[in-house]
């Protein structure tokens, strides 16, 4: 075997598999260090690891469900495929990369006697675009291509219940490719958490959002001297602000021919497109008639926000 057990997950208490997600990085957080969870970054992530913040797991409505549907996701896929899926109940260590672990949904029985992988998924409707036509969000590629990594299997099922009443199931295939980049990337992660260097600033909504956190106080009036490397940033930063405002630019242009185009129509057909300019009612509060009409109730429910704005000038 490519992977050896760490532990039981059967009679785990969610504290204690909480703690064993430290002991290594797991296939949730490969999309984390690749920078593609737009909700978590990899400072969090790496401060998780060297236990500095608790693990967060929020048991939200869309989490709980999902651990409830398991089972029934698991099941749909056995009667639609006719294969046969067993849980694992197990955490598992690469023997070759001692840092990625693996903790599956399931273990699929294939007919010529080999094994492969099986993850299950709930969604939203919402979301039904990223997986009507096989496609799977860069995130969980990402998890089963480390799956595939701490097993050594060729191949990934991903099943998935969308809004409660679609169903979609996908074969993923080992990527040595992807899976070499990957490893590369882990294995730089964890030599920061083990060393207590900070991981690379990657270009993550998540990581300008904890960026903002952490540096929420800045000392009034400081000014230090940047490091002469950074001149080669600013210079390229400044150069992508030109292209972006000419591309915006650009954009609104072409929006406003369309519009011109549709004139008091809503929708518009050309070559397969469909163009829509529809009407959309919003219910907003007028501060400014609430402050001079009803001060002590505008007084009562405003708040101040504070943030740092950022330019380079």
């Amino acid at each position: 075997m490519n992977y050896d057990i760490v532990c039981s997950t059967k009679n785990l208490s969610t504290e204690e598999w909480l703690k064993i997600r430290t002991l290594g990085i797991g296939g949730s957080d490969a999309g984390i260090i690749a920078g593609c969870n737009p909700y978590r970054s990899i400072f969090e992530l790496w401060q998780e690891k060297r236990g500095e913040i608790p693990v967060r797991e929020e048991e939200s409505e869309v989490t709980h469900f999902g651990k409830v549907l398991e089972d029934v996701v698991r099941k749909e896929f056995i009667q639609r495929t006719g294969l046969m899926v067993r849980k694992k109940n197990s955490i598992l260590r690469s023997k070759e990369y001692p840092f990625m672990i693996a903790d599956l949904d399931g273990v699929v029985s294939e007919f010529d006697g080999t094994y492969s992988i099986f993850e299950a998924k709930t969604a939203i409707e919402f979301k039904n675009n990223d997986w009507k036509n096989g496609e799977i969000p860069k995130a969980y590629q990402l998890q089963v291509q480390h799956y595939l990594a701490v097993t050594g299997f060729q191949k990934a099922y991903i099943a998935v219940l969308v809004g409660g009443n679609k169903f979609y199931w996908t074969e993923v295939y080992r990527d040595e490719q992807l899976i070499k980049m990957l490893v590369s990337m882990e294995s730089h992660f964890w030599h920061c958490v083990k060393t207590g260097e900070e991981p690379d600033v990657d270009a993550s909504k998540a990581t300008s959002l904890y960026l903002g956190a952490k540096y929420s106080n800045p000392k009034v009036g400081s000014i230090i001297d940047l490091d002469e490397q950074m001149l080669s940033a600013i210079e390229k930063y400044e150069q992508i602000k030109v292209e972006l405002d000419s591309l915006t630019e650009q954009k609104q242009l072409i929006e406003n021919q369309l519009k011109s185009a549709l004139a008091e129509n809503e929708a518009g057909r050309v070559g397969g497109h469909i163009i829509k300019w529809k009407p959309i009612v919003q219910t907003r509060i007028d501060s400014n008639k609430l402050k001079k009409e009803h001060k002590e109730i505008y007084d009562a429910c405003k708040k101040e926000v504070s943030y740092r704005k950022f330019s380079v000038a």
